[in-house]
């Protein structure tokens, strides 16, 4: 596993604190929760635009294939 910094200002360091004390996990667990469900929504949200874009273009992405 690869390090990352991230660096908080104080109060949403207490935030993360607070949260972890209160759900018995290590504050590194409670970010790494959080980024992978940030990447899961944000994958989620661009393919489901990407489909939205293909089939609003579709025929010009077949005129463009051939």
């Amino acid at each position: 596993m690869e390090n990352l910094i991230v660096r908080l200002d104080s109060g949403d360091r207490a935030q993360l604190a607070d949260l972890a004390d209160a759900s018995g996990r290590d504050p590194e667990d409670v970010v790494r929760e959080a980024v992978r469900r940030y990447l899961r929504d944000e994958r989620e949200r661009v393919g489901a635009e990407a489909a939205r874009l293909a089939q609003r273009h579709d025929a010009l992405l077949k005129r463009l294939g051939q």
